[in-house]
């Protein structure tokens, strides 16, 4: 008789188990992925990335940037993803979803690279509040439009918009320095040469960048607001190879940039931008030097930069190439953790 039961109830559990794994049966995912830092400058700092875009593949860029501020520079980094709520999966065409925001309240740096996300009160409000708490932040490439309310006008938010009139451009022009205007290098068809600005050689970011080159083409750019200081020119190149010649139609305009934002709270931030980030950008030692000693950086952390900061992959790094729809399908977080 006790056999019986045993087996009862252990069939009970296959069966919940199983039942657990069907279509429209809603998973609770683990809130985003965490890579402990070792010993390093940044030991006792920590990372926390918002990752949500659907064209650029950040979803597989930034954790390659987590892991190598974690494993070589000792920082402790959490990887947050947009979550399809149904499956559990990470998914950047979930615009609504991005779970594990509250470990921003222990950040000490928050990299944001999102594009269109129009996310409800509860996580969006964490975003808001590290934002205006003085904390440094790094944006990346769609950052610059990284929220869009369409549903949700009501929203306490949605003045955030990367075209909102009253708070002009959004979270992109009035907190990084600028929002979308456009493609000024042709998209897929002309590149990226990162090119120190005039009168920035000497400033920490810079540090032992070498060359930085990207299949990234170059943003558009209005003005930028307030103190913002050009660090990196984009030099329009005529193709898609490094060797390729500057487009002599094209000045060089500003793909990265440092300045200072204060929050409702009176509080001063530091900031760095980029409109870099194609996933194939991060092929570029240079460039992911430079995103390494920004992170520095703006934590106030530039005496500790190296000669070199160290950049190599954390394992292999094999990004998707760029375009709506074409992440890894059924990617998990733990997909991400370090082995």
């Amino acid at each position: 008789m006790n056999k019986i039961k045993h087996a009862i109830k252990l069939w009970m559990l296959v069966f919940v188990g199983l039942t657990c794994l069907l279509p429209g049966r809603r998973v609770n995912a683990e809130p985003g992925v965490v890579f402990k830092g070792g010993r390093g400058p940044g030991k006792g700092k920590h990372i926390v990335f918002v990752i949500g875009d659907d064209e650029y593949r950040s979803e597989d860029s930034m954790p390659m940037l987590a892991k190598i501020l974690a494993v070589h520079h000792g920082f402790k980094c959490t990887a947050l993803f947009a979550i399809d709520k149904e499956s559990g999966e990470i998914d950047p065409k979930t615009l609504d979803n991005i779970p594990g925001l509250e470990a921003l309240k222990t950040a000490d740096l928050m990299v944001i690279f999102t594009r269109f996300r129009e996310l409800p009160d509860e996580q969006m409000k964490y975003i808001i509040d590290y934002t205006s708490s003085g904390k440094p932040i790094v944006g990346l490439r769609t950052a610059t439009h990284a929220f869009r309310y369409q549903k949700r006008l009501d929203s306490p938010y949605a003045k955030y918009s990367f075209r909102d009139k009253e708070f002009e451009g959004g979270y992109g022009r009035q907190v990084l320095g600028e929002t979308w205007a456009g493609h000024y290098g042709r998209h897929k068809k002309e590149s990226t040469r990162g090119l120190v600005a005039k009168g920035m050689e000497n400033h920490p970011i810079v540090k032992g960048l070498g060359d930085i080159w990207g299949p990234s083409d170059v943003y558009g750019i209005t003005t930028l607001t307030g103190d913002s200081k050009p660090l990196i020119m984009g030099q329009v190149l005529s193709g898609m190879d490094p060797k390729d010649e500057p487009n002599p139609d094209k000045e060089p305009v500003p793909v990265a940039w440092t300045k200072t934002y204060t929050g409702e709270k009176g509080k001063t931030a530091r900031v760095f931008t980029t409109t870099m980030g194609h996933s194939f950008d991060f092929k570029s030692e240079g460039f992911r030097r430079l995103l390494v000693n920004a992170c520095y950086w703006a934590m106030g952390m530039e005496e500790k930069i190296p000669a070199k900061s160290k950049v190599d992959f954390v394992g292999r790094y094999n990004p998707n190439q760029i375009g709506m729809g074409g992440h890894k399908k059924g990617l998990k977080l733990s997909d991400h953790k370090l082995r």
